[in-house]
């Protein structure tokens, strides 16, 4: 039976687990996507209030008006994480009288007794099983599916993540909601002299094309690798940011083969302040993902004015609109061919910049933030 709601402020209960004390590739995407989330909530008003259930205070401490509840679980492992959300935080929900909770990621309570919300940020694991570990394959595939069909409202982060719910988790497009990223306001053109002051610290001493995401399979990034490898010019470097994820060995073993570890630079996982640097410094980012959900790396790179080549495959056309240049996942030909046009024609370089900048300016965290709250309100109006 659901939680009765009463008259007055309506109490949301918010699972953040998932943001990450540490650095490593959980504090890419997701943990960046709550983290900004719940920070640029408006204030708690007379009609809702929030809880936020979290190990990780400090990623929300701009934002007074959440209540956190933090947790001795150690939660940054994945099935301590699972106990926890599926007995503790339902009990836990119960004895803090919360009307509605919100999962940010994926998977809500089985037993719980009150509506929900889920967030869903792709469904790689249903397009590309194979390239997933057996055991979290099959954890997300059968309980994502069961938490959007017994939620309220899900909620998803592009038109295209929405329409893929929609089509293999059978959940009708009326229940589904787009709640857009935004793009941090660090992320702009720099000054000539500070990218030049971040070459020099980061011993950058050539032009250098960038990609930044998580190291695992739906990256497609041995593609990037390969394309690199065609072109003619060999006074330019490939730097690879972000952190391991898994199935990853084949990235290493490609660029041993085709003899480029003078000329691949594993970056690993870069900082929050340095990773605008990385942009603007780059001549060019390249997406070649076979999935994305959004595509943040390709909105930052705009953000900073940087031209983005990517894949023209599920979020990212919608992201990019008209200011990328597009290519087909596993045709190198063609990503090597647009490579070339934007380090040989400065003139492209300046349109896809200007399209860019003005492109991005549709994703803001406010917007972001004021549009959950409109979520929250039409759940709970459905509910009552």
């Amino acid at each position: 039976m659901k939680a009765s709601l009463t008259r007055g402020t309506k109490h949301i209960g918010i699972n953040a687990h998932l943001l990450a004390n540490s650095f490593g590739y959980r504090r890419a995407g997701i943990h960046h996507y709550i983290s900004q989330l719940l920070t640029h909530l408006p204030l708690s008003n007379d009609e809702l209030r929030y809880t936020v259930f979290t190990n990780d205070q400090s990623s929300l401490s701009l934002n007074q008006s959440l209540q956190i509840v933090t947790s001795r679980w150690p939660t940054s492992g994945r099935l301590v994480r699972i106990f926890w959300e599926q007995l503790v935080w339902p009990l836990a929900a119960a004895r803090l009288q919360v009307d509605l909770l919100h999962s940010l990621a994926f998977v809500s309570p089985i037993l719980h007794g009150r509506d929900t919300i889920v967030t869903v940020y792709d469904l790689s694991f249903l397009h590309f099983p194979e390239r997933f570990p057996r055991l979290q394959r099959a954890y997300l595939s059968s309980q994502t599916r069961r938490s959007c069909r017994q939620a309220r409202r899900v909620v998803t982060i592009s038109e295209s993540g929405r329409q893929d719910v929609h089509k293999l988790l059978g959940v009708p497009l009326d229940r589904i909601d787009v709640v857009y990223p935004g793009v941090d306001v660090v992320f702009f053109p720099r000054p000539v002299e500070e990218i030049e002051q971040f070459r020099r610290r980061q011993a950058l001493l050539r032009p250098y094309i960038l990609h930044v995401g998580t190291l695992q399979p739906r990256k497609n990034i041995p593609t990037l690798v390969e394309a690199f490898n065609r072109l003619q010019s060999s006074e330019l470097d490939l730097v690879l940011a972000g952190g391991k994820g898994w199935l990853y060995d084949d990235i290493f073993a490609r660029v041993d083969e085709l003899g480029l570890k003078e000329r691949v630079r594993f970056a690993g996982y870069v900082t929050d302040a340095d990773l605008p640097l990385w942009y603007n410094g780059a001549e060019m980012v390249v997406l070649p993902s076979i999935y994305e959900g959004f595509g943040m790396p390709a909105a930052q790179a705009m953000a900073c004015g940087t031209p983005v080549i990517a894949s023209n495959i599920s979020a990212i056309p919608e992201v990019t609109g008209e200011a990328a240049l597009l290519f087909s996942p596993h045709d190198v030909t063609t990503l090597c061919k647009h490579m070339t046009s934007v380090l040989d024609d400065p003139q492209i370089t300046v349109t896809m910049r200007e399209l860019g900048l003005a492109q991005v300016k549709k994703f803001t965290w406010q917007n972001a933030g004021q549009k959950m709250v409109q979520v929250y309100q039409k759940t709970l109006d459905e509910g009552a």
